[in-house]
């Protein structure tokens, strides 16, 4: 995730996802460093996994469409993963939905112990790692790039085995009239799935979502116990979402 990278190293990214056959020399004439200074970032993004060296360049390992996502609302994403991470409690059981901000979850749950994890989003993997005192279940099925994460029947068959006290899911949009909606038919059958299998369901979403409709209904808002946003949202949208029995967090 681009949260832990300098901003360097968030500079160079963001010229390969621009162009990815760019060259290590353009590369430091466009930055204003030297090439060695250019091959020694590359070499970092690289042991973090966020790009493959190539003869003379490299490629960003993360889906076009993923690194758009991962460019977008880091501030206001990192504190609504923060607050939910809040909500976490030491030997409590939860489910995390594919997505850029509910992978962030797992970055603020250092220092909580006894924690088990079933999720579909290998963006939160880098973050586990870090943390010996989580106990994560990557549920199996097929990898889609564009969303980082694994969907599909054996992933839905996997998580109808267990039985968690909330889960956390993310949107491509929200309103009143449409509740929740996506744009791919297979991710919203894994949130109709983790709300089925969770005591709670919490939507993590930063403002931007709010009003959009996507091409697939996931979930009306009242089958959404909390919403967890930004301070983007105007206070009559929190207004009206709450007058519909939906808590709002604004952070």
């Amino acid at each position: 995730m681009h949260t832990n990278l300098t901003e360097k190293e968030r500079g160079l990214l963001e010229l390969l996802r621009e162009n990815p056959s760019m060259g290590i020399t353009e590369m430091g004439k466009t930055l204003k460093v030297s090439t060695v200074t250019v091959r020694s970032i590359l070499n970092t993004l690289s042991e973090k996994g966020y790009i493959l060296r190539t003869w003379g360049g490299a490629l960003p390992t993360f889906h076009p469409t993923m690194m758009e996502q991962l460019r977008r609302h880091t501030e206001e994403k990192n504190r609504i993963a923060k607050a939910a991470a809040s909500l976490i409690q030491d030997g409590d059981t939860v489910m995390i939905e594919a997505g850029s901000t509910t992978a962030l979850i797992v970055r603020y749950l250092l220092g909580k112990r006894d924690i088990t994890i079933v999720s579909n989003n290998t963006l939160l993997l880098p973050y586990a790692r870090a943390n010996p005192s989580l106990r994560l279940t990557l549920v199996g099925g097929e990898f889609r790039p564009q969303t980082e994460s694994l969907v599909g029947p054996i992933a839905l068959a996997e998580l109808e085995r267990f039985h968690v006290r909330r889960a956390f899911v993310g949107t491509d949009g929200f309103t009143l009239e449409k509740g929740l909606t996506t744009h791919l038919v297979e991710g919203a059958e894994i949130v109709k799935r983790m709300a089925a299998q969770a005591q709670e369901t919490i939507l993590v979403a930063d403002s931007s979502k709010f009003g959009k409709v996507g091409f697939v209904q996931v979930l009306p808002l009242k089958r959404i116990h909390r919403l967890i946003t930004d301070t983007g949202l105007p206070e009559e949208a929190a207004r009206m979402l709450q007058s519909e029995g939906l808590p709002v967090d604004r952070v």
